[in-house]
């Protein structure tokens, strides 16, 4: 690939609709990348070769693509701009140094827009926003650009502005190299020019003197300065264009050439204090990580790889972050959508895949440094799963594995009370497209229905008690008895701090569970219980967190002392005090004020201003709690809100419905909190009218 510093790694994100994949596809076709002509409308797209995504016309997957342009390299990863599919661009960001973000010059600032702003800021990206379909009729160029700088700050700047808009847009002009002839442009280039070129010097003060003293910076040093002003983000370009006539985009790619980052630009920096981890293409051996997995029906599993730095060569025998021993690299892949070809080695900065390595999962590391996990959000909307035929179930669960393999954001659980086999994903549209994947690709057809919504158990007050398990039947019998306090354990507890508080005087040793929150303590003195029959009193503890007690649901937060016991030297067995632990357990909790807890999700929704009023409205009925809103131009306003997962199930059908199908909404878990009593009375009920059909 040649020098590191001439490679760009990029992202294409937005909302959907905006055009992304067609940027994509033009950038292949006008660099000479790829033959013929390719469009998303008539279903030849580079990117978009899913069969979901020809069917749908949006993308579905983020898909690799490579080129050369003016002496550089470029890796442009094509992204879904639903929020339904954010989790392919969480994996993406991870992999590049550079966003562009892309705004449809017509609708204006979307829900998903901002999010992947937020998203490639949070990363540290350097991003440029691109403004495309700017030959769409009836827009409003200074109101956006208005917009734009509201919600996303004056570091954004116009690094070229349009000659013409809507059926007039002849090209642009640049801003950092203005032409003497300026006439037609959309905007007045001049002020503009003048505050890019303020943006640029003010990451170095010395040339920020200069240039107010009237020295302009050299073309060297301004190329030197531009790219740690986009670093830095003190400088966030806007460039335009009119992607399906390829208007525009020879000057984006120019832009990257100019001010887009290198991966040496861009030391990778995870962790903090004495945790913190730098990764500096050449300093620190082999460091890479799987972004991404795909299950291909030909080529099956198709993990694709960045080298961050060193290099990976095929057949090298690599440690990994997911195997104990050494994996042997098969032949790596350089991807151009959907069609692979092999090369022998990677460098830093280089974006490849390798196949049928079954021991490689997304956020594996390979080389010497472990970097941390990717962070995908969590979903929340989940239906129950089951094949239309009998006999298919073991199929049903190796496909859905295979979608798990590829897909963070879609978990599979087996309630263990219900026996339902539980698909999550992101939203009502992702569970669909899953649906049609497992009928095109996997030949199976499911049914599915809405699941039991994932509740918790747990107490508000302290409690405490024994239970004896005594069993004589003949022969040996069985005998057990545990005494214990129980009472809450709040969430982020310091559990020494936490002991020391309790007066937990006796404590010999504690077991913690991060994922309940659940800790128990062994206060036992005078061998009361004998050391040996302890695991057996834990197990009956974990049985009972998982299957619950006032309605099947696991419990939390919460905190019990094993403090004193009996046995006897013939008939106490592990068996007799796991029993005698679940039983204690159930007994105590149901002193302790039991309670049910319910997932609260975090949504933003953006309508146009005049439903605003409508959402309160909804949002209210729902139980929800508004906590504010901000315009985001385009007539349209973003309403944040939390509201109960069980309100909001189905809430895409609502929204059209409120909105007319303008609104859009994103939508991820926040915290648990106390259902309310009336409802608590229902979920129970439902749960002991569940129990006697089955008993």
């Amino acid at each position: 690939m040649g020098n590191i510093e001439k490679i760009r790694n990029v992202v294409l994100c937005g909302h959907g609709g905006c055009g992304k994949t067609t940027i994509a596809d033009s950038f292949l076709m006008m660099t000479g990348a790829v033959n013929g002509k390719h469009s998303v409308d008539d279903g030849t797209s580079i990117c978009d070769f899913d069969p979901e995504e020809k069917k749908h016309k949006y993308s579905i997957e983020a898909a690799i693509t490579h080129f050369d342009y003016g002496g550089c390299h470029f890796n442009v990863i094509d992204t879904p701009g639903y929020p339904d599919f954010i989790g392919q661009v969480a994996g993406s960001i991870r992999a590049v140094e550079n966003a562009l973000i892309v705004v449809n010059a017509h609708s204006g600032i979307q829900v998903n827009t901002r999010r992947v702003f937020r998203m490639a800021g949070e990363a540290g990206l350097g991003r440029m926003i691109v403004i495309n379909k700017v030959d769409d009729e009836n827009l409003d160029l200074p109101k956006l650009l208005s917009n734009i700088e509201d919600v996303f700050g004056p570091q954004c700047v116009m690094l070229n502005v349009p000659v013409g808009v809507g059926p007039n847009f002849k090209g642009v002009i640049s801003t950092l190299k203005l032409p003497a002839d300026t006439a037609g442009a959309a905007v007045d280039p001049k002020p503009i020019a003048d505050r890019l070129m303020e943006s640029i010097v003010e990451v170095d003060d010395q040339a920020m003197e200069r240039y107010f003293e009237g020295q302009i910076p050299s073309e060297e040093e301004i190329h030197r300065l531009i790219v740690e002003a986009v670093k830095t983000g003190t400088l966030i370009p806007i460039v335009c264009c009119a992607a399906k006539s390829h208007t525009g985009l020879k000057e984006i790619l120019d832009a990257m050439v100019l001010c887009g980052l290198a991966p040496d630009d861009f030391p990778r920096t995870f962790g903090e204090d004495e945790k913190k981890i730098v990764v500096q293409p050449g300093n620190n051996g082999l460091v890479a990580q799987v972004f991404r997995t795909r299950i291909d029906p030909f080529v099956q599993k198709l993990s694709f790889i960045r080298v961050f730095s060193g290099e990976l060569k095929r057949d090298d025998s690599v440690h990994t972050s997911s195997s104990r021993k050494n994996l042997k690299m098969g032949a790596l892949l350089r991807v151009q959508g959907e069609h692979t070809t092999p090369i022998d080695v990677a460098g830093p900065g280089d974006i490849v895949a390798v196949a049928k390595m079954e021991d490689l999962h997304t956020s594996t590391c390979l080389g010497n440094v472990e970097l941390p996990p990717i962070s995908f959000p969590k979903p929340m909307v989940g239906l129950a799963v089951a094949p239309k035929s009998r006999g298919d179930e073991t199929k049903l669960s190796s496909a859905l594995h295979k979608v798990v393999e590829e897909d963070p954001t879609f978990h599979l659980d087996r309630d263990p009370q219900t026996k339902e086999l539980v698909m999550t994903g992101m939203s009502e549209l992702h569970l669909t497209v899953i649906q049609e994947r497992l009928h095109r690709r996997d030949k199976l057809d499911v049914e599915t229905k809405p699941p039991r919504i994932a509740f918790r158990e747990t107490i508000t007050g302290k409690a405490e008690g024994s239970y004896r398990h005594k069993k004589q039947s003949g022969g040996r019998g069985q005998f057990g008895e545990v005494h214990i306090r129980m009472q809450p354990l709040p969430r982020g507890t310091d559990i020494a701090k936490f002991a020391v508080k309790e007066n937990f005087h006796s404590m010999k040793e504690y077991h913690y569970d991060e994922k309940s929150n659940f800790l128990w303590i062994d206060s036992i003195v005078g061998g009361t219980i004998p050391g040996n029959f302890m695991p057996a009193v834990g197990k009956g503890f974990a049985e009972r967190i998982a299957s619950g007690v006032i309605a099947g649901y696991p419990v939390q937060d919460l905190c019990i002392e094993v403090h004193f016991g009996k046995y006897h030297d013939v008939d106490s067995s592990e068996a007799a005090f796991k029993t005698a632990a679940r039983q204690v357990f159930k007994q105590v909790f149901l002193q302790a004020k039991p309670t049910l807890l319910e997932p609260i999700v975090k949504m933003e929704i953006t309508v146009p201003e005049k439903n605003v009023g409508d959402i309160f409205s909804d949002m209210s009925s729902r139980n929800g709690r508004v906590s504010g809103s901000d315009s985001v131009g385009g007539s349209m306003t973003v309403v944040y809100c939390e509201v109960p997962l069980r309100e909001v199930t189905t809430y895409a059908r609502t929204l059209s419905s409120i909105t007319g199908g303008m609104g859009s909404f994103t939508m991820e878990f926040h915290h648990y909190d106390t259902m309310p009593a009336n409802i608590q009375q229902e979920v129970i009920a439902k749960a002991n009218l569940r129990e006697e059909e089955e008993e």
